[in-house]
């Protein structure tokens, strides 16, 4: 919200955005106009200024030909076939002699333009020969080499004004850029000691309506050497033709709004003069002229300040280009310290976390978000974490995948009025074609004070079109704000985006690829350990089988050291086979095809606490079975899974004289999770990641029977029906098991692989 418009001319208020300013009917009376037809120059219409500057009166010039002023027709008027374009371009054509209709000449500056199929030409006084020699290089010769090496747009701008100010003679020369609201704000003044200085002050947009500043990106110098100049009449007012007024939207000697040269007046200014600065096709800014008193300008010098003007543009354009790189190199190598981060990482968050500051200085923010899904993760000052997953929901919303950003959330999402509690405004791109994950960088409020140039909105002022009478200092302090997101940064987001769905991308085609080697591989294995386990299940009954025999014939002929080996072998022999008979039932699992139907939990458990009433007969356990909900699956399988969990914790409370064993589940999202608790012996949490894999245990196996493959069946099982498996634990305390299945399963799902 601030800018500057130091000498708008046009209108304040929501009717100057609609006065037509570019076909006034009139011209300023410090020359002569006539619009031609073509081929013949006939003059179709004339301003009424011809009869003092040509003693023509403007009505006896109609229908007449351009040969009528021209003392040697055929060598002047062959000048207007330079004239070869209908875009509006100004052409100066030099000097060229009229003739007055007594038969005297008189010398004037001509300029050319064609417009809508006019051919419109201009007169102004002649110079005398000392200008004409002035070029505007020689003018500026000496200005050149120090506009070129200033060393920032601050220099830049105070040699522009300081330049202008020699070459005109106003009283004050200004220069003043327009921000993205469109309000002025001026940067450098030169001015004489009696006049009021306006440097540092704000000039609201609507000082200059948007019709006016397509005509200053038109006419690059705009003069008024009178402001209490009487407009003169164009005749006809309108095109007998047409029946259209005459488009003067090009023209050097346009007549100006009536509430302008009042805007002037009440800025005590009687002449003044503007200098377009035009940057890549945009109005940057304007150079500025006033004076006290009527001040004409020559021909020549505005020619120079024209060029002047031209040169500042490049200059502004240099060096915003130039800034702008920087900016965007900073920014890329940002973007490239955060992928780095991120390949390092197993996802995008995780890389995001590890480089903080890069990612806070990338948004130049005071805090971020990283939100996946459900999961959110803070980084510096943000707001609250419902606030952030409230505009997390806000976002997902939104159609649109682009960036969305604000640099004023109370304005902009009035829907979330806890987020402007802690913040000015935000900037969030999403980073997800499917889901609702964002990254998101907050900017805190930032409080200011603006210097106007007199109140901004009029008030109690009469009349749909007058402008403001005073320009006297009046400040505005602007709340709920941030600084402003500029283009670079909000297209740099889009970079980083797309970067990170590259990145998203190509780790999911090498997951595929590497999961489609591991379920190679493990069906290799699954063959594998089938094949070897039941091979090996009768040399093992042989080996036990054999070992019995002897015992009962031959024992009482064995030495006791000869009996104890032979209890030995046996033990062993029976440990190996059920070893093998749970290796192979492990390995069925995964070739298998799942059955699923509707499996009654609490039906379940109670089937396999009667199975194995003799693996606890005779102990005191306290069985606390909360309502189970029905599921989804294989029932075998489950059955399976319920049962070695059940067994872990009969086992494991072995040792307490009160083992207390919980059954009980709740639903959460899309997922239905079980869980068994017991008081028994516990684990450490440091060796958690060993509890689900084939051959880990956490107990010495003379502490506790088991071959170490139970647990890894129920990771198995439930993984093929979609689900997962966890566990807490404290040593000597004890340990819950948790699974959670999807809450619906398909129903006809049959799989039979790894």
């Amino acid at each position: 919200m601030a800018d500057a418009t130091v000498v708008p001319s046009a209108p304040i208020g929501g009717d100057c955005a609609k006065e037509p300013i570019h076909i006034p009917g009139s011209i300023q009376p410090h020359g002569f106009l006539l619009a031609l037809d073509e081929p013949g120059l006939t003059i179709r219409r004339a301003s009424v200024s011809c009869e003092s500057w040509l003693d023509w009166p403007a009505e006896a010039l109609l229908g007449r030909t351009l040969h009528t002023l021209m003392p040697v027709p055929d060598a002047q008027l062959g000048r207007l076939s330079a004239l070869v374009t209908e875009d509006g371009s100004l052409f100066y054509l030099g000097e060229v002699e009229l003739l007055r209709r007594d038969g005297s000449t008189a010398r004037f500056q001509l300029v050319a333009h064609r417009h809508d199929g006019v051919l419109m030409v201009e007169f102004e006084p002649g110079s005398t020969q000392g200008e004409m020699m002035m070029t505007p290089y020689a003018l500026l010769a000496g200005l050149l080499g120090q506009l070129q090496h200033a060393v920032d747009l601050q220099r830049l701008c105070e040699l522009a004004v300081g330049e202008v100010k020699r070459l005109t003679g106003f009283g004050r020369a200004l220069l003043y850029d327009f921000d993205h609201d469109g309000h002025g704000r001026v940067l450098a003044e030169a001015c004489d000691p009696d006049y009021p200085s306006y440097l540092g002050l704000h000039f609201p947009a609507s000082d200059i309506p948007e019709q006016a500043r397509a005509l200053y990106r038109l006419n690059r110098v705009r003069v008024i050497h009178n402001a209490d100049y009487q407009p003169v009449p164009v005749v006809p007012v309108l095109d007998p033709q047409t029946g259209q007024p005459l488009d003067l939207s090009h023209s050097v000697l346009r007549s100006v709004s009536p509430v302008h040269l009042q805007y002037m007046r009440n800025m005590g200014t009687l002449a003044s003069m503007s200098i377009s600065l035009v940057v890549e096709g945009r109005l940057w800014g304007l150079i500025s002229c006033h004076d006290h008193m009527p001040h004409p300008v020559p021909f020549h010098i505005r020619t120079a300040c024209e060029l002047l003007g031209r040169i500042v543009s490049l200059q502004i354009e240099a060096k915003e280009a130039h800034a702008l790189s920087g900016r965007r190199l900073e920014l890329r190598r940002m973007i490239v310290q955060m992928l780095a981060a991120m390949a390092d990482c197993d996802s995008v968050a995780a890389g995001l976390l590890a480089v903080p500051e890069t990612l806070l200085a990338f948004g130049r923010a005071d805090g971020a978000a990283i939100i996946a899904a459900n999961h959110c993760d803070l980084v510096g000052q943000t707001p609250p974490l419902p606030v952030v997953r409230a505009l997390a929901d806000w976002l997902r919303e939104r159609t649109a995948r682009g960036p969305c950003f604000t640099d004023n959330a109370v304005r902009d999402v009035p829907e979330l009025p806890g987020l402007a509690d802690s913040i000015g405004g935000f900037l969030a791109v999403s980073i997800s074609e499917l889901h609702a994950h964002y990254l998101v960088w907050f900017r805190s409020e930032r409080l200011r004070t603006v210097n106007w140039a007199g109140q901004p909105k009029k008030q109690g002022e009469a009349g749909p079109l007058t402008p403001r009478s005073s320009f006297a200092l009046w400040q505005e302090q602007v709340a709920q704000h941030c600084l402003p997101w500029d283009e670079v940064e909000v297209d740099s987001a889009l970079e980083l985006r797309n970067a990170v769905l590259g990145i998203v991308l190509r780790k999911a085609e090498e997951m595929a690829g590497l999961a489609e080697e591991l379920q190679k591989t493990n069906k290799e294995l699954e063959a594998f350990s089938y094949s070897v386990s039941h091979d090996l299940r009768a040399p093992l009954r042989h080996i036990a089988g054999y070992a019995e025999l002897l015992e009962s014939y031959d024992g009482a002929q064995l030495s006791e050291r000869g009996q104890r080996y032979l209890e030995h072998i046996a033990q062993s022999a029976r440990f190996a086979g059920t070893l093998v008979d749970n290796l192979l039932t492990f390995s069925q699992m995964g070739r298998s095809a799942l059955r699923p139907s509707a499996v009654n939990l609490n039906n379940t458990i109670e089937a396999i606490r009667r199975e194995m009433v003799p693996d606890y007969e005779g102990r005191q356990i306290d069985w606390v079975v909360h309502p189970l909900p029905q599921v989804t699956a294989d029932a075998a399988f489950l059955h399976l899974a319920l049962r070695n969990l059940l067994a872990n914790a009969i086992k494991y409370t072995r040792s307490r004289e009160a083992a207390r064993i919980e059954i009980g589940s709740w639903e959460v999202a899309d997922e239905v999770v079980v869980y068994i608790r017991d008081n028994g012996v516990g684990f450490d949490m440091r060796y958690v990641s060993k509890l689900f894999g084939v051959f880990q245990r956490l107990h010495r196996l003379d502490e506790f029977e088991g071959t170490g493959i139970g647990l890894a069946s129920v990771r198995r099982i439930i993984e093929r029906h979609d689900g997962r498996v966890w566990a807490e634990g404290v040593l000597g305390e004890g340990a819950t098991f948790y699974f959670a299945l999807p809450a619906k399963a398909a129903p006809h799902r049959a799989r039979s692989g790894g």
